[in-house]
């Protein structure tokens, strides 16, 4: 892989960083750590070494004097290492510790104590297209998604194949969240046709045969596991009746388009319309997330019908985002970012779409999504 500058910035004391496997935690830690120690969790000899004792993390801080950075690559495989770096950080105050994890579940299930403040907490995520800069191709991210481990691949196609297929249902099996594996993988496959929508879980689980709350589990499962999103609906200072469910998102268009399920009745259209919402939305919280600025992300969806994708709200920050898979469209498009104008005229709008022109239609800015994604600092 060759070396990209990631746009988190290098933290001089421990922390904690979390995000996906394959979003490239361990590579870029390698490049900005390179004399550090480094402990990967999932090499089976070091994982049943510290398993077994914990302890061993002390003595091998205090042999090696030398090095001022110890990596503990996946720490939710033994959180029990969570105790011995608290006890660490106190008695070693000039020794960085990074932990990093593609779940949270364990840590929390178990009540481990997360540091107590000692380790702020950093999240990493798929490639930006501003992170690629020229190498950025619009096509192949909604094609294959921004994961690292995929764009970086000689053969991204079975490279995001084998990551669907293969590691999510392993990370799940690891980790002993389910009992039933082929039902859990069915899931996978019938929540995908629910992505940038509302999900109906009692339907999800009469589809499956399954309880709802065992559904409610799926779904926090993927959550956990830092492979999906679910976004409130916008309600503050509501003026109209609002939906109340949560849209959900896989968390990289790729890892969507290999789950979604595709037959002879589906149309491309279909697809890649949610493909390019789903990157609009990564990017967004990957750029909200490096900025390390307080907003949040929301829908707004009115019971009759009015709707706008994406609503960024924060301190002094306010953005209405409708994203539309086409290069042209009609007056009537504009509905749903005019509706919530009406409500809120506070907000800025934006309507991204797949032309070429940059302009003004009354009030909204709209721009061509591809430059967007590239340089978000119209935001």
């Amino acid at each position: 892989m060759k070396t990209i500058k990631r746009f988190l910035k290098p933290y001089k004391k421990s922390f904690f960083l979390f995000g996906p496997r394959g979003s490239g935690k361990s590579t870029w830690l390698k490049q900005v750590y390179p004399t550090a120690y480094f402990i990967d969790l999932l090499q089976m000899d070091i994982y049943q070494r510290y398993l077994a004792t914990p302890s061993h993390m002390q003595k091998l801080v205090e042999g090696n004097t030398s090095k001022k950075t110890f990596i503990i690559d996946e720490i939710q495989r033994v959180p029990q290492l969570l105790s011995e770096v608290h006890y660490l950080i106190e008695k070693h105050k000039d020794t960085q510790f990074i932990l990093t994890g593609s779940s949270a579940r364990k840590l929390k299930r178990e009540g481990i104590d997360m540091l107590a403040g000692r380790a702020v907490v950093y999240n990493f995520h798929p490639f930006l297209a501003m992170e690629l800069g020229s190498s950025f191709s619009l096509p192949e991210a909604l094609q294959h998604g921004m994961l690292p481990v995929v764009w970086d691949s000689i053969d991204p196609a079975r490279t995001l194949s084998s990551y669907a297929g293969v590691y999510l249902r392993e990370e799940v099996m690891q980790e002993g969240l389910v009992r039933n594996l082929e039902v859990f993988s069915r899931f996978l496959e019938s929540i995908s046709f629910s992505q940038g929508s509302q999900v109906n879980l009692t339907n999800i689980a009469r589809e499956l045969g399954k309880d709802r709350s065992s559904i409610e589990n799926y779904v926090s499962i993927l959550e956990d596991l830092l492979l999906c999103v679910r976004l409130p609906v916008f309600s503050k200072k509501a003026k109209r009746h609002l939906t109340l469910h949560r849209k959900f998102y896989y968390f990289d268009a790729g890892v969507y388009r290999e789950l979604r399920p595709k037959g002879p009745l589906d149309t491309p259209n279909d697809i890649d319309g949610i493909a390019l919402e789903t990157l609009v939305l990564q990017q967004l919280r990957a750029w909200i997330s490096y900025k390390n600025i307080k907003i949040d992300i929301y829908f707004w969806r009115t019971k009759g019908g009015s709707e706008v994708d994406f609503i960024l709200y924060g301190e002094n920050f306010f953005v209405a985002i409708e994203v539309k898979n086409s290069q042209h469209f009609s007056s009537k498009d504009f509905n749903g970012l005019k509706a919530f104008s009406k409500d809120y005229p506070e907000a800025q709008l934006i309507m991204l779409y797949r032309g070429n022109e940059q302009y003004k239609e009354n009030n909204i800015m709209v721009l061509p999504v591809e430059k967007f994604l590239c340089d978000m600092s119209i935001l």
